[in-house]
């Protein structure tokens, strides 16, 4: 199974880490958040990727010319768009990354319908190239294949930004929590699995966002569904995101990382 991961965008609220590169190469430790992904799906036997790419193309195909691994560009008479293929090892496993240029200005739509040629005929996995969760991702896929839904989303808890305060009658704080997960309402994390049939919602249009009408209509068609995940997540929107990130790295409580 495929796995496609959107890296394409401008990352415009976290210029203050980086302004040079694209989001997915900023670096958690030692290596781009990007890496830590691939190397995460990796780690269930998904060794298979597409990546989406967009402002600074280059930069990423640069990052991938420089690892252990074999970069060749990918010519055909049918393929109007740039793309390399990379073979190498992620996170011990032999990987195949397909590297496509999808615009500089494409939405995320447009980048997804864009790629449908190396996708093919079958059931794929979605994401995002910025952030990073321990989601079971053999659970995610066995509950979508359940469902047989067009379209699978994890649906997570995110973190909350203030601190959490416990008090008893009297306003005496009883506890305090820094970083607990939020108890309301779920918010997409992204980690999706979507049939090709997906791609039907897919208009021409370069400013076609994912999130927006395409599935708008497959909700409306009663074709998609929640997997529940209250573990970890985390994307790398701030900052502070990349600050935690790597703090948990470093404290060697980095939940992504696996075996």
């Amino acid at each position: 199974m495929k796995t496609v991961l959107l890296c394409g965008g401008f990352g415009t609220r976290i210029r203050d880490v980086a302004d040079d590169i694209p989001k997915p190469l900023i670096k958690v430790g030692a290596m781009p958040i990007l890496w830590h992904l691939l190397g995460y799906y990796a780690s269930f036997d998904f060794c298979n990727f597409v990546l989406c790419l967009g402002y600074k193309s280059e930069t990423v195909v640069d990052f991938f010319r420089s690892q252990d691994g074999e970069l060749k560009l990918i010519t055909s008479e049918t393929n109007e768009l740039t793309s390399y293929e990379y073979a190498g090892l992620i996170n011990g496993k032999k990987c195949s990354v397909t590297l496509v240029d999808t615009g500089l200005d494409a939405m995320t739509g447009a980048r997804l319908r864009k790629v449908q040629k190396f996708i093919g005929n079958e059931t794929f996995m979605l994401s995002y190239g910025d952030g990073l969760s321990d989601v079971n991702l053999n659970e995610l896929v066995k509950h979508h294949q359940n469902q047989k839904k067009q379209l699978t989303v994890t649906g997570v808890r995110p973190p909350s930004r203030f601190g959490e305060l416990q008090v008893d009658d009297s306003n005496s704080v009883t506890g305090f929590n820094e970083k607990p997960q939020a108890s309301g309402g779920r918010i997409s994390g992204g980690f999706f699995v979507c049939e090709p049939k997906v791609f039907e919602y897919l208009g021409p249009n370069d400013d076609l966002v994912f999130e927006k009408e395409p599935i708008q209509a497959i909700v409306h068609d009663s074709q998609m569904t929640m997997y529940p995940h209250d573990e970890f997540w985390q994307c790398m929107d701030t900052y502070r995101d990349w600050e935690l990130l790597n703090q948990m790295l470093k404290s060697g409580k980095a939940p992504w990382v696996r075996s």
